[in-house]
Parts: structure tokens; sequence; C-alpha cells
């Protein structure tokens, strides 16, 4: 098999692990919400704890990945207040006012969002194919969810303001996030959009104040789930695949999260699973592969890729 095929699969497996391990975390918060954590106290302790490991982590590694100059210090604190810390408290905040189901489907505007700014503000031309994988995967969102069953509408209407928001944020994010990536290696431009956002919540909420708490050891166990394993993983997958598929394939192939969801609840909860659900399931793994399938070229070719790499790992 040649580097051409290998590299761009790479990308989009590292985005499926991504939105698998999210999956999980969204029903985790819910969880934590109705017991009596605070949508607040949540997002402290998850980026606060977040960048605490991934730190140690790259600290264990050499510490090479820590080190930024410092005139990217703005960028980064931009990144991580209006990118990471509000993708997490929007998210989050939707979760605790609507269904998790439509909180996941608002986010997941995201795709649409990354496509219009490619084409107002970066200039790039949308195939067909790309398109169709945009709008394939919306709609695939929208029935894998049952979102035909709930009467938006009538939902807490700051809930469905929060989770558009979230949508706008995470769509912000990957983008700054991919032009990052033109200089550091994606844990790098992860660690410091983590530590930023950990810096503002522990300003705008009392520092530290969620960690003195009491906690049961279910809670701690979903509290370090959702920091380690629902934030610092899968947002450090979700840049590396970034880094080789680009946002609008990346933010596309996130949209498998949903379906993800409910694959778990189904084997592990015993939900059922409606046909139009199913279909909806179809639809978005239809776009995810016509998105590897297709034969469009971009700038992501094997050659700039390691080029790319090198200058990362320099």
């Amino acid at each position: 098999m040649t580097s051409t095929a290998i590299v761009p699969r790479t990308g989009y497996l590292y985005v499926v692990m991504a939105a698998t391990l999210w999956a999980v975390s969204g029903s985790s918060g819910k969880f934590l919400f109705q017991s009596g954590v605070t949508p607040f106290e949540l997002v402290q302790l998850r980026v606060t704890l977040a960048s605490a490991c991934l730190f140690i982590w790259l600290l264990a590694s050499g510490g090479k990945r820590i080190r930024i100059a410092p005139s990217d210090i703005p960028y980064f604190i931009i990144l991580g207040v209006c990118g990471m810390a509000m993708v997490q408290f929007t998210y989050f905040y939707t979760i605790s006012k609507i269904h998790v189901a439509i909180a996941i489907l608002l986010e997941y505007m995201a795709p649409t969002f990354i496509a219009l700014y490619s084409v107002l503000f970066a200039r790039e031309r949308l195939t067909q194919l790309m398109i169709a994988a945009i709008a394939g995967s919306t709609v695939g969102c929208y029935l894998a969810v049952g979102a035909y069953n709930l009467n938006l509408l009538s939902m807490n209407l700051e809930g469905i303001l929060s989770g558009i928001a979230s949508a706008v944020a995470f769509a912000w994010y990957a983008i700054q996030g991919e032009r990052g990536m033109r200089r550091y290696h994606p844990w790098t431009v992860l660690f410091h959009a983590l530590l930023y956002a950990a810096i503002f919540w522990n300003i705008a909420f009392p520092p530290l104040e969620a960690f003195t708490r009491s906690y049961t050891a279910v809670q701690w166990g979903w509290i370090l789930y959702i920091s380690i394993l629902g934030t610092a993983v899968p947002f450090g997958l979700y840049l590396e695949g970034i880094n080789l598929i680009r946002s609008t394939r990346a933010s596309v192939t996130a949209t498998l999260e949903p379906i993800m969801a409910g694959l778990i609840a189904y084997v592990f909860l015993g939900e059922k699973l409606e046909p139009l659900q199913a279909l909806g399931g179809g639809l978005v793994l239809v776009s995810v592969t016509l998105l590897q399938t297709g034969k469009e070229r971009d700038d992501n070719t094997p050659a700039l890729i390691r080029t790319r790499q090198k200058r990362l790992d320099s």
C-alpha cells in the first residue's frame, strides 16, 4: 500500500478514535450534572486536570513540545480562551439545559461553519463531493439522534443558543488550530490551548474552587475520564487528524460521534435504534466514506505532509 493511501487513512482513524471517546463524554457529563455538579465546576475540573496531565506527559517525553516562541503567546491565549474554553463551556452548558442528543446535533453544525469560512475567507473551492458529504453528515446526524421526535422550538432557548455557540466555537478552534500546526506539533498546540483555557476558567471562576467540593468515587471516576479520555486524548487525536486531512474533512468525520454514542447505548444500555436512526447512521458513514474514497486534490498531498511533519519534528 502506498503512502498516498496510508497518510489520509491515518488522519481519518485519529478522528474516529476521538469521536468514540467524545461519545462517552457527553453522557458522562449529563450524569454529573444530574448528581449535582455544575457546568462551571466541570469545565474548571476538565481543563485544569487535562492541561496538568498533558504537561506531565510532555515533560516526561523530553519537554521539547512544551516550548513555544514568546511572540506566539497571544495566538495561544486567543485559541485557548475563544476556542478551547468556549467549546468546553458551551457544550456542557447545552447538555445541562437540553437533551444530550440535540446538544451533539447542534455542535455538529461545525462542518457547515468551517465550509462557509473556507469559501468566504480562505478562498477555498468546495468540490461537489465535499458539499455532498457535509449535507449527508448533517442530515444523518439529525436522524441518528432522533431529532425528528423532538420539538426543537419548545426546548430551552438558552440551551439551543448555547448549542449553536458551541458549533461556532468548535469550528473556530479547528480552523485556528490548523493554523497553529503550520508551526507547531499538534500536541504542542493542544497543550497551550488547554493551558490558557485552564487559566481563564480559574480566573472567571474562583481559582480551583471546583476542587474544594466533595465528590463520590463514581463522580471522580467520570471527572477523570472526561478530563483525560474525554478531553486531552481526543482533542489531541482530533488535531492530529486535522494535520493530515484538513479541518473540513476532520469535522465531517467527527460527526460519527452521535453514531458511536447510539451504538454504545444500544450495546450497553439496551436502548433501541429506530429505522430512521439507523438510516441516519448509514448516511454519516456513507459521507465519511465518500471523503476517504474521493479523488480530489488539494494541498494535502503526501509530499507536503512529509515536509510539514519534518518541520514540526525539527
